[in-house]
């Protein structure tokens, strides 16, 4: 099969053709149709996340449909379609997995980090760690909702009942967790990169209430902020923007140093928490509410081997909305 290979840290991605791996018990053979391209990717290229198992062919995004089946799964049949997330495999004993926290597995399978993801033409996935897609939904539309949706989800979840919500970084997890808040009744105040017109623009045509840079603090306090870019400064200004009492949430997987700031800004019962991958469970939830609202994701899609120049696109924020690997055979 042709597949992406990273095989050194900050150096493109190198186009190969590879075996098609065999599933084994557990695991179902996904013939992909489309795969996101996330901020996580980035970070392992770049050497950010430091743990890969190399070579790796990236990508946790993945939509495809069931060609060949584990003698030991249940639930899918030949030609589901299925998503495939970050969260691959946990070890299923270890305290955080026996106490409903499987996201915090000490021994946990990142998909497209610590085993091969979705940038080929197939791949292998533990059938107890995979969803089911309606068939109705494209396979471009259901791929950013495996990652950037479901940590966005995770982190509105964190938020509580915030009625007025802030989303700093405006990308991928941000225009899908704008859809969700909207269907849920909630205001947004989306923060964007300083001088980002365009990006300001594309939050209020999907419904946001106010949108400015990140440097700016909104008209009125919020409730609850999410931080989906990984920059580290955004932390203390975000502190600035809430209510007494009200949190601050890091959703990203990386983010640069957090400075130094004024306790001021965290006293009156301020929090900041961080969100870490994601379980089983919010992707229950979460797909099966997608379809209900629908949630309908702005693509950019890229064929299989301009998976770099997507990457660079990104890195750039070159487009609004999401990218996606579309792999045509």
């Amino acid at each position: 099969m042709k597949a992406m290979i990273l095989e050194e840290p900050k150096e493109a991605l190198i186009s190969k053709e590879i075996p098609t791996p065999t599933p084994d018990d557990n695991q179902l053979l996904i013939n992909i149709e489309a795969c996101g391209v996330c901020r996580t990717d980035l970070h392992i290229v770049d050497n950010e996340l430091t743990a890969p198992n190399l070579p790796l062919v990236p990508g946790h995004q993945i939509v495809g449909t069931v060609q060949q089946i584990g003698k030991s799964v249940s639930g899918f049949s030949i030609g589901d379609k299925v998503g495939i997330p970050w969260l691959g495999k946990t070890c299923g004993y270890c305290e955080f997995c026996q106490n409903d926290q499987e996201n915090l597995c000490d021994n946990a399978d990142f998909t497209g980090y610590t085993i091969d993801g979705g940038f080929a033409e197939y791949t292998v996935a533990d059938s107890r760690f995979c969803f089911s897609i309606p068939e109705t939904y494209p396979a471009s539309q259901a791929a950013p909702l495996l990652c950037a949706g479901l940590i966005g989800y995770r982190a509105l979840r964190k938020a509580s009942d915030a009625q007025r919500l802030g989303l700093y970084g405006f990308g991928s997890a941000a225009h899908i967790l704008t859809q969700v808040a909207l269907h849920q009744g909630r205001e947004v105040y989306a923060f964007t990169r300083p001088g980002d017109t365009k990006g300001q623009q594309f939050a209020k045509d999907l419904g946001a209430t106010w949108a400015g840079g990140s440097k700016t603090l909104p008209p009125k306090k919020l409730d609850a902020a999410i931080i989906f870019a990984p920059v580290g400064p955004l932390v203390p200004q975000a502190l600035k923007a809430i209510k007494k009492g009200k949190k601050v949430i890091c959703a990203g997987i990386h983010m640069s140093d957090i400075p130094s700031f004024p306790y001021s800004n965290l006293w009156e019962e301020r929090s900041i928490e961080s969100v870490a991958n994601l379980t089983r469970q919010d992707g229950f939830e979460f797909m099966e509410l997608a379809p209900k609202i629908p949630i309908t994701s702005q693509v950019t899609t890229y064929p299989l081997d301009k998976a770099n120049k997507a990457l660079n696109d990104l890195r750039a924020g070159n487009f609004e909305g999401s990218a996606v690997l579309r792999i045509d055979k």
